[in-house]
């Protein structure tokens, strides 16, 4: 998958979570199934915070030419060289323990959702020729001639260093994957709301 293909895909899966919060009422974005698990408001909060403070930032400081603390020369955990053999998440759910770092608050409302989603989704857009132009096979084929390219890299807690092509895949991945925790809340929504 090339960056406009994953840009299309990510487009596509932004499109309908779009449609999910203008179909729903706060009170439905903010219901919790059990007090230890996370809204749907709360799940896409997590999706807009990890994508424009964690993985596209990652991707941006990779795309420097250095100089900042936070690039590295290392390569991907085995986790990581697995996610991105597979192309997505395994369909697993992952727990951790309620934090305040990580545990993501309740919006305020759906248009904080909603121009969350659209920023992310701008930022992408705006990122996606630096990433294309940076990391497309070809260009990079004539540009180094077959030497094996040296890249910037960020360490993911789990995945290891990941390049600027990597954290945006990575966005388009995490987004997907949230798909089947969506699932699991609207069913459990109707279940509870019959």
């Amino acid at each position: 998958m090339d960056a406009k293909e994953t840009l299309r895909t990510f487009e596509e899966t932004v499109s309908g979570y779009f449609q999910e919060i203008n179909g729903l009422s706060l009170d439905q974005l903010l219901w919790k199934p059990a007090e230890d698990e996370w809204s749907l408001g709360q799940m896409y909060m997590h999706l807009i915070r990890s994508a424009q403070f964690m993985q596209l930032r990652n991707a941006a400081l990779c795309l420097e030419p250095g100089g900042s603390p936070e690039v590295a020369h290392t390569g991907k955990t085995k986790p990581g060289e697995v996610l991105f053999k597979t192309g997505s998440f395994p369909p697993e759910r992952i727990r951790v323990a309620p934090s305040p770092q990580y545990t993501p608050p309740q919006p305020e409302s759906k248009e904080q959702l909603v121009d969350g989603l659209r920023d992310t989704l701008r930022r992408m857009v705006e990122i996606e020729p630096r990433i294309a132009s940076e990391f497309d096979p070809v260009i990079q084929v004539r540009r180094e001639a077959g030497k094996e390219i040296v890249r910037n890299t960020v360490l993911h807690p789990r995945f290891g260093g990941l390049n600027a092509w990597e954290w945006f895949r990575l966005v388009e991945m995490h987004y997907r994957h949230h798909l089947l925790q969506k699932r699991r809340l609207d069913d459990a929504w109707r279940e509870t709301h019959r």
